[in-house]
């Protein structure tokens, strides 16, 4: 039985970024070739030498919302904090809330704008709202919304956020979470690959909230997924098969774009697909469409990190991350990248 304690280990807070880098490709890759092969340490920028022409790099265009809201109940004055983990078209939103006691149902929430927003469900440790004095939730966010910055960057979203929090491809708005791995490709960068003969397709999944909660289950099999929605179409599909077909790498960047695509093959062979995934890719998973990761560092026991170590190796990856802390690497969200070159063969 695999336990979450073997996903876990210690991470001095002063690692963690805070801030993007000014330049996004500026930041450090540490490169993780196979099993027997010596740690990496480089740039970014170096995944120019390391992707080669016919490989396919698959992007998540997910775009984030401005996700978060503040204000008062409408009869208490109490505050409250309310982080959207996603819309359900209209004028309803599965949330987060934040306050001193959590709303009963029927709660009365006025934003700081002037919206008003009535509780009206409960899903585990979701709240399901509608807003009662307008049709569109999205439009609430796009309006008052502040950009969702992870629980652990501790300071308040500002304006280059709105732009740093995306991806310079994002085009589908959804995710309350950034598809990290991808904030380090500027167009100059994309637009190099392309020259050289690297392939580039996109996927959705919007990301959900979730992803930065820790497992508490010691079993790995006790822990519920949280479900993201997403799609990989037919063009992607035949992305993938032509990369195969000239003897390519599929290259993910991201373990949002690992999830989906895996998603997509569970029936054996990557089909195109839209709706719900709450995969959870432990170790012991059989990767049938995924040959190389580009990923962030991730938080202990999480399961991000449960899948990555999955794909490379859990002793691989605890090497590769006790040496990015003693080289002092950035971690997280706004952090420094790391590069899977191979799955863990059985």
């Amino acid at each position: 039985m695999t336990m979450i304690s073997e996903f876990d280990y210690p991470l001095p807070q002063a690692l963690i970024a805070q801030s993007p880098l000014q330049a996004r490709s500026a930041s450090r890759l540490l490169i993780v070739p196979g099993a027997l092969a010596p740690l990496i340490d480089g740039r970014f920028t170096d995944i120019l030498s390391r992707l080669h022409p016919g490989d396919l790099l698959v992007v998540n265009d997910t775009r984030v919302l401005p996700a978060r809201l503040r204000g008062k109940k409408a009869i208490t004055g109490g505050q409250f904090e309310l982080l959207v983990e996603r819309l359900r078209g209209g004028a309803q939103a599965l949330v987060q809330i934040r306050s001193s006691k959590a709303p009963p149902l029927g709660t009365l929430l006025e934003t700081t704008g002037g919206a008003r927003l009535q509780v009206t469900g409960r899903e585990g440790a979701f709240f399901t709202v509608k807003r009662v004095d307008a049709d569109s939730f999205e439009a609430l966010l796009h309006a008052e919304g502040a950009v969702p910055l992870p629980p652990y960057i501790r300071r308040s979203a500002g304006e280059d956020d709105a732009e740093r929090y995306q991806t310079v491809y994002a085009r589908s708005p959804g995710a309350v979470a950034a598809p990290t791995a991808g904030l380090h490709f500027d167009q100059s960068l994309l637009d190099t690959l392309i020259t050289k003969g690297v392939s580039l397709a996109r996927l959705t999944l919007h990301v959900g909230a979730g992803t930065f909660q820790p497992i508490q289950t010691e079993s790995l099999a006790a822990h519920q997924m949280h479900a993201e929605s997403f799609c990989v179409d037919e063009k992607l599909a035949q992305a993938v098969s032509d990369t195969r077909e000239r003897s390519g790498r599929v290259v993910a960047v991201g373990t949002t774009v690992v999830r989906a695509l895996e998603s997509a093959a569970v029936g054996g062979q990557l089909a195109p697909c839209t709706g719900e995934t709450s995969l959870f890719i432990t170790p012991g998973f059989a990767f049938r469409v995924v040959d190389a990761i580009i990923t962030n560092f991730h938080l202990p026991r999480s399961t991000l990190l449960v899948l990555v170590s999955a794909f490379a190796g859990r002793d691989r990856v605890k090497q590769a991350y006790a040496h990015a802390i003693a080289q002092r690497y950035r971690f997280f969200s706004y952090g420094d990248a790391m590069l899977l070159e191979e799955r863990l063969t059985k």
